[in-house]
């Protein structure tokens, strides 16, 4: 799993990072995190984007993008159940966010990268 940008002393954007990482599967929203941490919403996520470099919703894709590989690299799963794993609905935003994080679409990047279908 995507570990990075943990370089920094916000224990509550800390904790929030391990949630979202820990719940890759589930719909998170803004404010749900913000009240986790019993912070308000603009400064939960004014502190998120100086802790971490990005804003929680580029953090959330990154988090999902990470998952999605892993998956793509180690199952054989189709691009759909991956998809649904990692809590998207909506083929065309996965495949945007997958695409603009990676540089490949998804099937590129399992063509790419899984040993068992490299093998086939």
């Amino acid at each position: 799993m995507f570990k990075g940008q943990k370089e920094h002393g916000d224990v509550e954007i800390k904790k929030a990072q391990e949630y979202i990482e820990a719940n890759v599967h589930e719909k998170i929203s803004l404010d749900q995190l913000a009240d986790m941490q019993a912070i308000g919403r603009r400064s939960f996520e004014r502190r998120f984007k100086k802790a971490t470099s990005n804003t929680v919703i580029e953090y959330m894709q990154r988090v999902k993008v990470e998952a999605a590989k892993r998956s793509f690299e180690s199952s054989r799963k189709n691009i759909s159940e991956v998809m649904y794993d990692v809590g998207y609905t909506d083929t065309k935003a996965f495949r945007d966010v997958f695409k603009k994080i990676t540089g490949l679409t998804p099937i590129e990047y399992r063509n790419k990268y899984n040993k068992q279908v490299a093998r086939a």
